[in-house]
């Protein structure tokens, strides 16, 4: 695969995580919210793992893989799915793309902590710009910071715990392949999160039975193509291209995401929302370290033309 297709799929599993952050808000306001996520990444788990077998890319984890890839799917599966499905019930679609999209420089943060990446002066920079940008994103313009919604703290600790997921990701998939793990993730995500929504929503099997055909083919778009599909296409484009430049990608996903609330559930966009999105874009490229390890590969690649010359 050239790289010319790999940015054009690339971009297309974007369009579909930004339309997926509005497919699970019409969803749970249609269905029971963590008995919807745990029965939505089961398909998404079973369709990878069926695609994985028939291009003979699984095998048996050691103990050490299976303590990783159950402590990874705690964090970035239950933990992440039934905090973003709850969240998603009492704020919009438009917010939580927004709070969502702080993930990759989360997950640099935490890389800082817990791995000992190091903090420069750009990334720190990234930093306050990307939490800045959540701070508008999160007041509500008629309220002020009286208005924050309980729903977005939520979605924001959806955001926290799927952060902590790729710092346990990245150690994991020092021996185990990552679409591997994101299949056995699913899996034990989808069973943990149906066996909690039969203690916490009672009734919820019941109320998944509904004759509504526009809610079950959102349903299973979302958990085919977004969760199980852009999954397996988005870790091929990081083997061909590399994580820096793929997930740089990530950041269309709020801006895709936008665009959808606002056409398919008639969410208003504030400009404290634009302006927010533009402090999370500028926060994920510095604080991640993608626009200093740019401008040190010219600075590299300069001195060396001129050695040359």
């Amino acid at each position: 695969m050239n790289r010319i297709t790999t940015y054009l799929l690339l971009m297309m599993v974007m369009v579909i995580w930004g339309l997926n952050v509005v497919a699970v808000k019409f969803l749970v306001e249609h269905l029971p919210p963590i008995m919807m996520q745990g029965t939505r990444i089961g398909i998404a788990g079973i369709c990878a793992l069926a695609v994985l077998y028939f291009l003979k890319d699984l095998r048996k984890l050691t103990k050490k893989e299976w303590g990783l890839t159950s402590l990874a799917a705690l964090f970035g599966q239950i933990g992440h799915h039934s905090l973003l499905a709850v969240g998603l019930v009492d704020t919009t679609a438009s917010n939580a793309s927004l709070i969502l999209g702080l993930i990759p420089l989360t997950t640099a943060v935490f890389a800082i902590i817990f791995l000992g990446d190091q903090l420069t002066k750009l990334r720190f920079i990234g930093i306050v710009s990307g939490f800045t940008g959540v701070s508008f994103v999160v007041i509500n313009p008629g309220q002020g910071m009286g208005g924050i919604s309980p729903g977005d703290l939520f979605v924001f600790l959806s955001m926290l715990s799927q952060a902590v997921s790729f710092i346990i990701i990245k150690k994991a998939t020092a021996t185990l392949s990552s679409k591997q793990m994101t299949g056995m993730m699913l899996l034990i995500g989808s069973v943990s999160l149906i066996v909690i929504s039969f203690i916490i929503e009672p009734g919820s099997a019941d109320n998944m039975v509904i004759s509504d055909h526009l809610v079950w083919i959102v349903f299973l778009s979302s958990a085919i193509l977004a969760t199980g599909l852009g999954h397996i296409l988005f870790n091929a484009a990081i083997q061909n291209i590399g994580a820096g430049q793929t997930a740089i990608f990530n950041n269309f996903v709020p801006f895709f995401a936008l665009i959808g609330s606002f056409f398919l559930l008639g969410e208003a966009v504030y400009v404290t929302q634009l302006a927010g999105f533009i402090f999370i874009v500028a926060g994920v490229l510095l604080g991640t370290g993608y626009i200093e390890q740019v401008w040190l590969n010219r600075k590299r690649k300069t001195y060396l033309k001129s050695k040359v010359n």
